[in-house]
């Protein structure tokens, strides 16, 4: 059987937000577009981290940190289209993450989730993921 790609199953349009950003417009954000996380970009547009509803949770609401920056997660793990969802998923799981942005050249090209994993999962065939 052919072997599912993260391009595949990545979506392209990937959320954004300057890092000047405030915390709340990044949760309006994730509401409006009903995702877990947004790219963390500076003025030029350059990827420079990721902000999920756990880091709002976890950071901006229990320990009261109220910088976009302060509650991000600066390290990106990311992927190439060209690797498989296995092997995004084995990412995943090493890192406990639920999101990898998807980069080619040293660009933004997409996102791929656990979600969208999971929806593919016929693609993967039998995937021991759990």
């Amino acid at each position: 059987y052919m072997r599912a790609l993260v391009r595949d199953v990545m979506q392209r349009k990937v959320k954004t937000i300057r890092v000047t950003r405030s915390v709340r417009e990044a949760a309006r954000l994730m509401k409006k577009y009903n995702i877990g996380g947004l790219i963390v970009v500076d003025k030029k547009g350059k990827p420079i981290g990721i902000v999920t509803k756990t880091d709002i949770t976890f950071k901006y609401v229990a320990e009261n940190k109220r910088r976009l920056r302060d509650i991000m997660t600066r390290k990106l793990i990311t992927i190439a289209p060209d690797k498989t969802i296995e092997e995004a998923a084995e990412l995943m799981a090493k890192y406990h993450i639920e999101k990898l942005p998807v980069f080619e050249k040293g660009k933004l090209v997409g996102i791929v989730t656990a979600s969208d994993i999971i929806a593919n999962a016929e693609m993967i065939g039998e995937l021991s993921l759990f």
